[in-house]
């Protein structure tokens, strides 16, 4: 769904661009080694639409995660942005090394952000069911009323 939705994006005319969270974190880490960073960073600026799948699937380390924040805090309020997962927002901590970052990029993710929910296994080339959509608003406590 969400490649789709890029796809209908590009195709109207929208930059967009996809990656996997790893792949997205290592292209990160790899660009602040060779100096390079500020110009990835503008790179995905200039961008309407970025897609990011797999988030959470496999852990990423403090400075990886810095990195990563950085680009969901460009991203706030600038352009469009889907994140894929199967992780609810209570277990981020456990793959994001620091609470209180993971708490700040829940909150900008879900202050303008629709959760989409999908019950049921998927299986093969089956597809859960959407439950519909849900709006959902700045995280109070770290509960989300999603």
């Amino acid at each position: 769904m969400a490649i789709a939705a890029g796809v209908k994006a590009s195709n109207l005319g929208y930059k967009t661009k996809f990656y996997t969270v790893t792949e997205l974190v290592l292209k990160l880490g790899q660009a602040h080694k060779n100096g390079t960073l500020e110009k990835l960073l503008r790179g995905l600026r200039i961008l309407d639409f970025l897609i990011l799948d797999e988030w959470g699937y496999v852990p990423v380390d403090k400075d990886g995660f810095q990195l990563l924040f950085r680009v969901i805090s460009d991203s706030y309020e600038s352009k469009s942005l889907i994140l894929t997962t199967n992780l609810e927002f209570s277990k981020w901590s456990e793959i994001f090394t620091d609470d209180q970052m993971a708490v700040a990029m829940i909150d900008r993710l879900v202050h303008h952000g629709h959760l989409l929910i999908f019950e049921g296994k998927a299986t093969g080339w089956s597809m859960p069911t959407c439950t519909g959509m849900h709006k959902c608003y700045p995280l109070k406590a770290r509960k989300s009323p999603c």
